[in-house]
């Protein structure tokens, strides 16, 4: 059960409904940039009131530190706010903020009680449990039970700047694994597919704090830099805002993992599913289940699975004791008892025949560019 599964109640007197969105971006202002903020927040803000779903925002400033601003907003609901931050539209909206802000971040809070005088306002829904998130937003990474949090990122190359991409990717110095006491980075594995990119990253610790290693590292910089031109979406890496902003939509989280207790000597491959539209998520935990099944099986090939998706980009990366061309159906998830219903949310349903097999791991397979484990300080 997520807060926003429940039908809202009717607004009264203009107070915030139960259920809704409330929105705080936390901002830090270049000195010297005010007046440029200040402009580009008034042609901001009838655009965003205009947007459906909008309540009401306000701007405020800090009395503490005139350089730290904040925008609160109301949102009817979840939906219509994470439709709209995640669209072309928006991107285009907040242009004019880049350059004038240092830092920012973005918190959400659905409304469940309220207090005006002697007049209490509250859901009936319960609040989230820890590990519940809503469903239109990824839940917090967390590590799996051997300790490792798993997640990727993915983005798009311009179509003929393939090689040169795979070039860039694979040329730069590892950076420094440890990271602190508690973070340190095991694995960096690098797919592409045609001109999608997809880089998986393995982490003991925080997350947060090993992609923000990572980020600052001059090595990794400096290829970022390199890629930028070679990019479909443009982005500003000196920018917060859009930095933020290309890192949010690249985000491919790691919807499930499986492992088997298995040794010997393992392949890395990764897999991009052509998925039916609005399907993304059915075959994420259709393949969740065949992984689980396969994991269970003493004799079979399987040794790690973990399935990533957003909306209905669903990459699976898996490790095997044998070639998949030797066993296409255990590589592509399609060997257990779940299979046909994995195959009914492909765009084009492939046959459950060797040769029908072969031809889907032809097309789902992803080359690899740089597979980097960490070595031991």
């Amino acid at each position: 059960m997520t807060l926003l599964s429940e039908p809202e109640e009717t607004t009264t007197a203009g107070r915030p409904t139960p259920g809704r969105l409330r929105v705080i971006l936390m901002l830090e202002v270049h000195d010297g940039a005010q007046d440029r903020f200040l402009e580009a927040y008034e042609l901001l803000r009838y655009q965003v009131s205009a947007v459906p779903g909008h309540v009401s925002d306000q701007l405020c400033q800090s009395i503490d530190d005139p350089s730290r601003w904040l925008i609160t907003s109301e949102w009817e609901s979840a939906e219509p706010f994470l439709a709209w931050v995640d669209s072309p539209a928006h991107r285009e909206m907040v242009k004019p903020m880049h350059g004038c802000v240092r830092d920012n971040r973005s918190l959400r809070y659905t409304v469940l009680r309220e207090t005006h005088g002697t007049t209490a306002t509250d859901t009936t829904v319960p609040p989230l449990r820890p590990g519940e998130h809503h469903p239109g937003v990824p839940g917090v990474p967390r590590p799996g039970p051997d300790g490792v949090v798993r997640h990727a990122l993915s983005f798009t190359v311009k179509p003929g700047a393939e090689a040169k991409a795979a070039e860039l990717l694979a040329g730069y110095r590892s950076p420094q694994a440890r990271v602190d006491d508690t973070t340190r980075l095991l694995r960096t594995s690098l797919f592409m597919h045609g001109n999608r990119v997809v880089r998986c990253v393995e982490v003991a610790g925080d997350l947060p704090a090993a992609l923000r290693h990572v980020a600052r590292q001059p090595g990794v910089r400096a290829v970022e830099e390199a890629l930028n031109p070679y990019l479909e979406e443009d982005r500003d890496l000196d920018d917060p805002l859009s930095a933020r902003d290309f890192f949010q939509r690249a985000a491919l989280p790691a919807v499930h993992h499986h492992a088997a207790l298995r040794s010997g000597p393992v392949q890395r491959h990764a897999y991009l599913y052509p998925v039916r539209p609005g399907a993304g998520a059915a075959l994420a935990e259709l393949l969740a289940e065949e992984d689980e099944h396969a994991a269970a099986d003493p004799g079979g090939p399987l040794v790690r699975a973990t399935v990533y998706r957003h909306d209905d980009l669903v990459v699976r990366l898996v490790d095997l004791l044998t070639d998949p061309a030797d066993d296409p159906a255990a590589a592509l998830g399609l060997a257990g008892p779940r299979a046909a219903a994995v195959l009914g949310k492909l765009a084009e349903p492939a046959e459950r025949t060797p040769d029908g097999l072969r031809r889907l791991l032809a097309e789902c397979s992803m080359a690899l560019v740089t597979d980097r484990s960490s070595a031991e300080d």
